[in-house]
């Protein structure tokens, strides 16, 4: 997706406009673990794992967005130029590397840029299964196949993500709640368990 990635590339709601739901039925300098990360936000084997230097959190790692508005930048310093700028809040991205306040971090797409640390959120959120265009993904009224199925998620549709058990997350937002097949949400990884 070339295309994506032109000096002005905006990320807007194309996650949320293009995405429907269909109903079936009814500070500066540190970074502390409530802005970014903390015990909800830690990847599997976190306390084993690489951390960052500067905030001591696992890396790699998601996070979501805290504003309507973040500046990606080509590098960790306000001197580098805007890659592109994002245009909704919550979307989900991962941490991959850390420098000083800066966070670089990667999107669903796999675009990579640094954003300041200040801009992002530990509050977990996830979208459905971005890589799968057409199929939608069913949400069970219980975390089991069996179970009733409340509706079916479009890709790209953005919730936030509660109590992962490692096969199961309890996804929701205004309009929906339930749960869906951890392997279909981009915004956890595989095995990772949320409280």
């Amino acid at each position: 997706m070339n295309w994506l990635r032109g000096r002005a590339k905006l990320r807007n709601s194309a996650f949320g406009l293009a995405a429907a739901l269909l109903v079936v039925g009814a500070a500066a300098g540190s970074l502390s673990h409530a802005q970014e990360g903390g015990a909800s936000g830690e990847a599997p084997g976190a306390a084993s794992g690489p951390t960052g230097r500067a905030s001591g959190l696992p890396v790699p790692r998601f996070v979501s967005l805290k504003a309507d508005k973040v500046n990606v930048r080509s590098g960790p310093t306000r001197d580098h130029g805007v890659a592109w700028v994002f245009t909704r809040a919550g979307l989900p991205v991962e941490i991959t590397a850390e420098f000083e306040t800066w966070r670089r971090i990667r999107d669903s797409d796999g675009a990579e840029g640094w954003v300041y640390h200040s801009m992002l959120s530990g509050r977990r959120t996830a979208l459905v299964s971005p890589w799968k265009a057409g199929e939608a993904t069913p949400l069970y009224a219980e975390p089991e196949t069996s179970a009733a199925v409340k509706a079916r998620l479009e890709p790209g549709v953005l919730g936030k993500v509660e109590h992962c058990d490692g096969k199961w997350c309890r996804f929701f937002d205004s309009g929906f709640d339930g749960f869906v097949a951890q392997e279909r949400l981009w915004g956890v990884y595989p095995g990772e368990k949320i409280e």
